[in-house]
């Protein structure tokens, strides 16, 4: 186990990373490196294998992606490239993510990426791959079904990154990871993340690792004990008349409302300000010159709302943030600890609401499980819907029967089944 100190690097230029992927930090808004950050990065540039323990929010995708960039940097560059790294991904969510991190940080050496997802048309997919590239994230399934259409070859991957392997093996991913590593060639560099360490983690990185070096960084911080959170159960299509009514029950705060995604952060803030609210957004589609400006405007109160994505909200250090309200609730349970954890700052207090609708109903329940305790109901609003609330219950008595009929089969692993 590599132990974190506080010694060591304070910056990310200590760490030997090159001037153009420094650049692309410090345009993120990014300072000095996290512990994770200082624990993996040098590792990952020492050509080691790596088997690592941190959660969503540690910054674990820069530990693993920045000495990776670096490395393929220099690198010369032809169309119809194969790719050198491929990080695989159990959720379209987490995959799209760290292409959007991974553009930015290699934006100044031109790092080319390419996102392998199911549920969606494949053609652009494949397109992009004819045009070549050096990164290609995927879900498992999709990489598969490409790999055997002949559409990516595997042959060239110098690096195999495995982000959350304890949710991979979660959903049921073992036999499709195992059967992707086999088509990578060795040698190779393969580095594992995962929240936990689980054997069954520890089986599944044994066979694709070698001489692994162990690091760990502690979890998330708790949640504030004067942070005030509710669960308000609505209807989707009466999620934005909830947003309005609350936001109008706090003119004299300052409000963060997080969405799962790009689109939805436009359609929120577009719809806000047309009801004559002063609202920013900061997303994807926005330049970091456009990001910096929202930010300036919530942080001066030119703005009271500030519409935001996970992937790009965390350069906000705001510490007089009154509420956070998630519009939608995201799909990894720790993103909502980090969302929640933008108000009741120094020594405040602060409000954090989550507008759940059925679909949300499964997300709910994760954060539920991760916080130990169920979140406070809310439903003085007329928008307040008992058939969420149904589903929720629903769900609970499912789980509860699931749990059942498994102590019932005895203590078979559930990756057996």
């Amino acid at each position: 186990m590599i132990p974190m100190t506080s010694s060591g690097p304070k910056a990310f230029a200590e760490l030997g990373l090159s001037e153009p992927v420094l650049r692309a930090l410090a345009d993120c808004g990014y300072t000095e490196p996290t512990p994770i950050q200082l624990a993996a990065i040098p590792l990952v540039s020492a050509k080691r294998d790596v088997l690592a323990t941190a959660q969503t929010g540690t910054g674990k995708t820069a530990a693993f992606m920045l000495p990776v960039i670096d490395d393929i940097a220099g690198r010369p560059k032809y169309p119809g490239d194969t790719p050198l790294a491929l990080v695989l991904a159990p959720t379209r969510e987490l995959a799209l993510q760290i292409d959007e991190n991974v553009r930015a940080y290699g934006k100044y050496v031109r790092t080319r990426t390419a996102v392998l997802l199911g549920g969606v048309n494949s053609g652009p997919q494949i397109d992009k791959l004819k045009r070549g590239v050096d990164v290609v994230i995927a879900t498992p399934g999709r990489l598969i079904d490409l790999v055997k259409q002949g559409a990516v070859t595997l042959a060239d991957v110098e690096f195999l990154i495995l982000d959350e392997a304890d949710r991979m093996l979660d959903l049921g991913f073992v036999h499709d990871v195992r059967w992707i590593a086999d088509r990578v060639p060795r040698p190779r560099q393969t580095l594992c993340f995962s929240a936990t360490v689980s054997p069954a983690v520890r089986s599944l990185a044994s066979t694709m690792q070698v001489d692994a070096q162990v690091v760990s960084v502690a979890p998330p911080a708790a949640v504030a004990d004067h942070l005030d959170q509710q669960v308000m159960f609505v209807q989707r299509a009466h999620k934005l008349d909830l947003l309005i009514d609350l936001l109008n029950e706090n003119k004299d705060g300052r409000t963060l409302v997080f969405t799962a995604t790009k689109v939805a952060a436009i359609t929120v803030a577009r719809q806000l300000d047309l009801r004559g609210l002063k609202v920013g957004a900061i997303h994807a589609n926005k330049t970091q010159g456009q990001r910096q400006a929202a930010l300036e405007a919530f942080v001066k109160g030119k703005v009271d709302v500030l519409v935001a994505t996970d992937i790009v909200a965390r350069g906000i250090d705001v510490d007089d943030i009154t509420h956070v309200i998630n519009y939608e609730l995201p799909e990894l349970a720790e993103n909502y600890v980090h969302r929640i954890g933008r108000t009741a700052r120094a020594g405040r207090g602060g409000i954090a609401i989550a507008l759940c609708g059925i679909e949300d109903v499964p997300q709910l329940r994760g954060i539920e499980r991760l916080l130990k305790e169920e979140l406070p109901v809310r439903d003085d609003h007329r928008w307040h819907s008992e058939e969420v609330m149904a589903c929720l219950a629903a769900s609970e008595r499912a789980a509860r029967q699931r749990a059942k009929a498994g102590r019932m089969r005895g203590s078979r692993s559930k990756w057996a089944r």
